[in-house]
């Protein structure tokens, strides 16, 4: 009996002071861009990693240490989201504390880095830094509690008498209000251009971008819910016009005629962009589109049922972007022609690219510096 509470005793013993595993770096980017994955799944039978705008998943492979690895690239200078796929169960990455955050799909995040001598509009550079200011409400239009975040620029003072034009930056379809801050690096974007004399002084307002949360609980099949789809929409410019603009024309030193504010938004936001924005021609004189997602190709006239050739009077810029490879492109064509028969008058943006944040922020880098001009 002795003897065998011994063994009882070394064994516990060993398990407990056992040597943790060595730390895993995860991902591994190297100067040339390629980048190295790893996940520790000795128990795994299939292991894969899927990273944004790369197409189909790449496999890994184990070693005798139950570590699974695999190197792609190179990748160009960028934020990638990426996720890990173990015997078909999606995964973020446990050794990197970069995320990606999303209502329906959170994923890890890896920055490749531009060189020092060419950095990118998104990675933070020595220049002076606005804030971000996060504030809660309660919704009687959708009657719930939502949030928007506020960029101030370098330099901004509640107390001066210096008032700003606004942009409306909406998100996309599975996103939250910190979709542009924390992913898009709206923030980061616009200190950089304001240092370098690019894009005016402004400040940019990120609301969350639903009408109705209900597409969010149903996930990605709300969409064919046409009366679902439409109302989340149009809602929305109700919530953005009734609740979070005055809020901010109350809180904020903001321009408040129609030339001093701007809406733009990526998928889901760039519909409600053109929703709001050409059927509110008396509020908003600057309209982006970035990959517009919602737009039925088929109702443009009951969309924007007041949109004609006069519209052109009243826009300063009307700009409509999207990738090549972007799914949406069809839509966003037909949109294009058809405002185009209207006599409309728009700037049109293709770009290489897929429905992804690295077109999006290209988007944003973009149009930044046109606005209020």
């Amino acid at each position: 009996m002795k003897a065998l509470l011994l063994i009882v005793c070394v064994l516990v013993s060993t398990q407990v002071f056992a040597q943790p595993p060595a730390r895993i770096i995860s991902p591994e980017v190297q100067p040339d861009g390629h980048v190295t994955f790893r996940l520790h799944a000795p128990n795994a039978a299939k292991v894969e990693v899927s990273v944004e705008g790369q197409g189909p998943g790449t496999p890994m492979q184990k070693d005798e240490q139950g570590i699974w690895s695999a190197t792609v690239g190179p990748l160009q200078p960028d934020i990638y989201g990426y996720s890990l796929t173990a015997d078909g169960v999606g995964l973020i990455d446990p050794s990197n504390q970069l995320m990606k955050p999303n209502l329906l799909n959170t994923q890890s995040a890896v920055h490749v880095p531009g060189p020092p001598s060419a950095s990118l509009p998104w990675e933070v550079a020595d220049v002076p830094h606005g804030q971000i200011h996060h504030h809660f409400y309660r919704s009687k239009i959708v009657g719930d509690d939502r949030d928007f975040y506020v960029y101030t620029p370098p330099g901004y003072n509640a107390a001066a008498k210096q008032d700003y034009p606004v942009l409306y930056l909406l998100h996309g379809f599975s996103d939250s209000a910190n979709g542009w801050s924390a992913v898009g690096q709206a923030n980061v974007i616009l200190d950089n251009l304001i240092a370098q004399g690019k894009a005016k002084p402004m400040i940019v307002v990120m609301p969350l971008g639903y009408g109705d949360m209900e597409v969010i609980t149903r996930g990605w099949g709300s969409w064919s819910d046409k009366q679902l789809a439409w109302r989340n929409l149009s809602r929305f410019t109700d919530v953005l016009l009734g609740e979070v603009v005055p809020q901010i024309e109350g809180s904020y030193k903001v321009k408040k005629d129609r030339e001093s504010r701007a809406v733009a938004g990526l998928s889901m936001g760039g519909a409600e962009s053109l929703l709001t924005g050409l059927n509110h021609l008396d509020k908003f004189a600057w309209v982006g589109a970035f990959s517009s997602g919602g737009i039925d190709n088929q109702e443009f006239s009951a969309e924007f049922p007041a949109v004609t050739a006069g519209a052109n009077k009243q826009l300063k810029l009307l700009w409509i972007a999207c990738g090549t490879d972007d799914g949406l492109i069809k839509v966003n064509r037909a949109l294009k022609s058809w405002l185009k028969e209207k006599g409309v008058q728009y700037t049109d943006i293709e770009t290489p690219g897929a429905h992804t944040w690295m077109v999006w922020r290209r988007n944003l880098a973009a149009i930044a510096p046109l606005l209020f001009r």
